[in-house]
């Protein structure tokens, strides 16, 4: 069947957009969908335990949303401008996403120790380099914000540096979070680990790859932004002898989804470190996910297409209808789904 980008939309109240995160994580609620029996259930997300077995293998993505957006004046016209940090090409020079009128040569300035200049611009991407003194990663801790999503629509607090990372982020590089690990607590893993249920990471940085909007009709011209992604030879050790003994992976987010069929993309699972513009969309042959933890996505998004290919696309619109119709809150902060 041939899709088009329609058939990825669905009815919405931007209502239910959870504009903050529960105060214990694991509190959320889960949609829990059954795809062999079409069977939907509700539970709390610390129930989700009850749908792993020993010898299952839970996959996470342990990425770490780095402080990237950085607001600044203009030099010359004192004006108002952000900037969102999305690939560093060289050791200072930055690919980046401007808001605002920003032409090549301008300077920007962040801070008493940081400004930049524009050194290309156009429709697509600017580039810029940074001039600092002192340490980057402190000068970018002390100057940066945690990028909250746009659709999140408030100005970020100093609560977001927190709510806005998983509790087992560890490597610094992505724009966003990975917003399905964001319902574990600490408690919660061990509990999971206690049960035999093994866990494991992977490493995908998002980037513009994963939140870019598709913009034509026909889906199948959409490109993905490459985004780097790192899976090492334990992990894919551990998924083949999981496999072999009846147990599960279960993928904890489209980002870990991604770096589990991007390694099996030739066949057999492999070790990897590089680049990933994998776009996967329904009529995708899952080689490596058996199940997976999500949030409820944008419409119309490369994530709800992913979600779509796994579970069906009919199964995850009457989901999304259920979801809606009990108040589900919905994208970052929102609440999750399991498809087993």
């Amino acid at each position: 069947m041939q899709y088009t980008l329609k058939d990825f939309d669905y009815n919405f109240n931007p209502s239910l957009i959870a504009q903050y995160p529960l105060l214990k994580r694991d509190t959320s609620r889960l949609l829990v969908l059954d795809r062999k029996n079409e069977k939907i259930e509700h539970k709390s997300f610390f129930e989700a335990g009850e749908y792993l077995k020993r010898g299952d293998m839970l996959v996470l993505n342990n990425t770490r949303v780095t402080p990237c957006r950085l607001f600044g004046k203009k030099e010359g016209t004192g004006g108002a401008t952000e900037i969102l940090l999305i690939k560093r090409l060289d050791s200072d020079v930055w690919e980046v996403m401007a808001k605002g009128r920003i032409k090549k040569g301008q300077k920007i300035t962040f801070s008493p120790s940081l400004c930049c200049e524009v050194i290309q611009r156009n429709d697509e991407y600017t580039i810029v380099r940074f001039n600092y003194e002192g340490d980057w990663e402190t000068i970018l801790s002390e100057t940066g914000n945690i990028p909250i999503p746009p659709y999140i629509r408030r100005k970020t607090v100093d609560g977001d540096k927190e709510w806005y990372q998983t509790v087992f982020a560890v490597n610094d590089g992505s724009i966003a979070a990975p917003t399905a690990g964001l319902h574990f607590t600490e408690e919660m893993l061990f509990s999971l680990k206690s049960k035999g249920i093994i866990i494991a990471a992977v490493t995908l940085h998002v980037g513009i790859g994963t939140f870019r909007p598709v913009k034509v009709e026909n889906i199948y011209e959409h490109k993905m932004h490459p985004e780097y992604y790192e899976i090492n030879s334990e992990v894919v050790d551990t998924i083949k002898k999981v496999k072999a003994d009846g147990g599960r992976v279960v993928a904890v987010g489209t980002t870990a989804v991604r770096v589990l069929e991007q390694a099996a993309i030739t066949g057999d699972i492999k070790a990897g470190v590089g680049e990933t513009d994998i776009f996967i969309y329904p009529g995708f042959n899952f080689k490596v996910v058996d199940a997976m933890i999500t949030n409820f996505h944008l419409p119309k998004s490369t994530l709800l297409m992913l979600v779509m290919a796994f579970a069906g696309r009919e199964r995850i619109i009457k989901a999304y209808q259920e979801a809606v119709s009990l108040s589900y809150r919905f994208y970052s902060y929102g609440d999750a789904m399991l498809i087993i």
